[in-house]
C-alpha cells in the first residue's frame, strides 16, 4: 500500500469519530488547551486525550507544551491529501456524467 493511501485511510479513520469532527471544527476557531477542548463534550478529560492522540498520530493535529498546559492547534494542509483526493473523484464522476449526457442526447435510432 501507497504512503498516500495509508495517509488517507488513517485521516478517514481518524474523521470517522463525531466527537473527533467536533474537535476539529472547535480548533478550526483557534488554539485551544485539552481542558478547553473537553469542557463541550460530556466525557472525562483522558477521554478527549484519547481523542486528541488519535488525530495527532493522523497528523491533523499538533500538541504543544506551555508549562502545564497542552495547546493544540489544527495542522495547516493537514487535509490537503483528502483535497486531492476528491479532487481526482469528481473529475471522474463528472466524465461519467458527461458521457452520459452525451448519450442521453444522441439520437436515437427508429
Amino acid at each position: 500500500m501507497r504512503s498516500f493511501d495509508i495517509r488517507l485511510d488513517t485521516t478517514f479513520g481518524a474523521l470517522a469519530d463525531p466527537t473527533r469532527r467536533a474537535i476539529l471544527a472547535q480548533l478550526a476557531l483557534g488554539e485551544a488547551t485539552v481542558m478547553d477542548i473537553a469542557r463541550p463534550f460530556a466525557m472525562s478529560q483522558p477521554a478527549v486525550s484519547r481523542h486528541l492522540k488519535v488525530l495527532e498520530g493522523a497528523g491533523l493535529i499538533v500538541r504543544r507544551i506551555e508549562g502545564t498546559k497542552r495547546p493544540c492547534r489544527l495542522v495547516p494542509g493537514a487535509l490537503d491529501a483528502v483535497d486531492d483526493w476528491l479532487r481526482q473523484l469528481r473529475a471522474g464522476l463528472e466524465a461519467n456524467y458527461d458521457r452520459l449526457d452525451a448519450l442521453l442526447a444522441a439520437p436515437r435510432p427508429n
